[in-house]
């Protein structure tokens, strides 16, 4: 069966998921560069590495829909909670190409006995 849409979903949001992880570490090296603390490093690093994981999981989606759909939804959840509001529109379209990938039946071929 074509996946195609929840190839492109997840890869929509793997590449929005770069985006908003680059603008969080973005913030958090102003936040450095003013109040001296380093506390958010790691949320945007997280976020940064679950993205990847949502990309990886767009791409096995293909192959293996389930294993590629629980991916992208676990990545999803992590880079919401990482890095909340920028966070948003890629969950939102990692978790929608995840439960496509999970829960879209394969359609079954019948032969018609003439």
């Amino acid at each position: 069966m074509s996946r195609n849409t929840e190839m492109v979903l997840g890869i929509l949001g793997g590449l929005l998921g770069f985006g908003g992880a680059f603008f969080a570490l973005f913030i958090v090296s102003i936040d450095e560069a003013v109040s001296g603390s380093t506390e958010m490093w790691g949320l945007g690093t997280s976020a940064f590495l679950f993205s990847i994981l949502g990309f990886a999981g767009a791409v096995i989606v293909k192959f293996k829909a389930k294993l590629g759909g629980w991916l992208m939804m676990i990545s999803g959840d992590a880079i919401l909670v990482s890095i909340s509001l920028f966070g948003v529109v890629p969950a939102l379209f990692l978790a929608a190409a995840g439960l496509m990938g999970v829960l879209r039946k394969e359609k079954v071929k019948t032969a018609v006995a003439a």
